[in-house]
């Protein structure tokens, strides 16, 4: 595969870019900036060297099946490119940052037609095209048509076989013109194969799971299990693991139709995933007057009651775990990290992990976790902080492989 510095005498050149510029954006007010400046390695590279850049993403979702015509229009104001482009332009302050509020037809060909060397074009959301999610042929025709070569470096996106990702490269490819990964795909596509094929100076492998449901997690847990030494649970989805132990877990959520899943994943596993030991309950979710306390998981959670953090012992005996890592893999926080009673299984893992730094390879799998780690200051301490939940995940389900990168092969 070619990267985004081995693409010679492009001066003048149309080269398309895929973004993840999906960002966190309020009122036209952009939140957190990180997914843009992520990608600013690579498209300083292409603009030096002359090339006019073409540069697409998508920003949130426009829901298509919604019959009412105006809720679409709001989704599309709710979702629009054009305060993204802005913030570009200030981190570019020397460069010439162009918007094309359209997304296909002669507008946007004219806009791209009248780049000049060195500039850069945003073009408007991908997903106000219906075709983008269904990787429409006609559309990304269209789009591959517009420019002289592709790079991707839309690691976030690199799990959807859309449009953008997919099928404008398969037809530039068709067409002899250049492919490549950008940066930050190379980064990210280096260091999580790292977890994929497990050499065995990076023993002990120890998996961290957490978030909301057992069912998002399946085919990553079977797949951690052949690979790695031990898996930690935390989070919602270890009241399903309880409670398939015939744990009483009160109030917590469970997906009964994965208790099954979760016996036959713990005997096959012959030890080697951790359940916490004890858990912080509450009788009341939301903030404000309620009661906390700690229940170890022999005793369980009384009706009335819900778990919203690993307890105590679970955190001494995670950090115990995770200090004999030599590579530590870990996607889910350990409990409702948003509220401030129920940090602290989450901080015990990211100080845990931590502290590993400079004695073995750890790496954040995107998603609530990445937010954890910026949000507790630990982000500095991580070998690798993916930018692409999903897209991470799914890597290491299907051992190296995303749609978005095996058509650039």
């Amino acid at each position: 595969m070619l990267v985004v510095n081995e693409l010679t005498n492009i001066k003048g050149n149309k080269i398309y870019v895929r973004v993840d510029f999906n960002v966190p954006q309020k009122d036209g007010v952009i939140r957190d900036n990180n997914r843009i400046k992520a990608a600013l390695p690579t498209i300083e590279e292409l603009t030096k060297k002359g090339a006019r850049v073409v540069l697409m993403s998508h920003l949130g979702k426009i829901k298509w099946k919604e019959p009412d015509p105006a809720k679409i229009e709001a989704m599309k104001k709710a979702n629009d490119m054009a305060p993204v482009a802005k913030a570009l332009q200030e981190l570019l302050p020397e460069t010439k940052v162009h918007f094309c509020p359209a997304t296909r037809g002669e507008e946007l060909k004219k806009a791209v037609e009248a780049l000049k060397d060195g500039e850069i074009l945003l073009c408007q959301n991908t997903r106000y095209e219906k075709g983008e999610e269904k990787n429409d042929p006609a559309l990304a025709k269209e789009w591959a048509d517009l420019c002289d070569g592709f790079v991707m470096d839309a690691f976030g996106s690199a799990h959807r076989a859309h449009a953008s990702t997919v099928g404008v490269p398969t037809f530039m490819k068709e067409e002899g013109k250049s492919v490549a990964l950008g940066y930050l795909m190379i980064k990210e596509v280096k260091n999580l194969s790292r977890c994929v094929e497990v050499s065995p100076e990076d023993r002990p492998y120890i998996a961290i799971l957490g978030g909301f449901k057992v069912s998002d997690k399946i085919k990553v847990i079977d797949t951690l299990l052949a690979k790695c030494d031990k898996i930690l649970i935390g989070g919602a989805m270890a009241y399903t693991f309880a409670k398939a132990q015939g744990k009483a877990i009160g109030n917590s959520p469970c997906e009964e139709d994965q208790l099954d899943y979760a016996r036959k994943c713990l005997a096959d596993a012959k030890g080697r995933i951790l359940l916490p030991v004890d858990s912080v309950i509450t009788d009341k979710f939301e903030e404000g007057e309620r009661t906390i306390k700690v229940v170890s998981a022999e005793e369980g959670i009384p009706e009335g009651f819900e778990g919203c953090d690993i307890g105590p012992k679970t955190q001494k005996l995670y950090a115990e775990e995770i200090a004999k890592a030599k590579m530590v893999f870990w996607n889910g926080p350990m409990g409702v990290f948003e509220q401030k009673d129920f940090q602290e299984g989450t901080k015990a893992v990211c100080a845990a992990a931590a502290a590993l730094k400079g004695k073995a390879f750890t790496v954040i799998g995107g998603g609530d976790s990445a937010s954890a780690v910026k949000q507790f200051g630990y982000k500095d301490d991580f070998s690798h902080v993916s930018t692409g939940g999903g897209a991470s995940l799914e890597m290491i389900e299907n051992d190296g492989h995303l749609p978005g990168v095996d058509i650039l092969k």
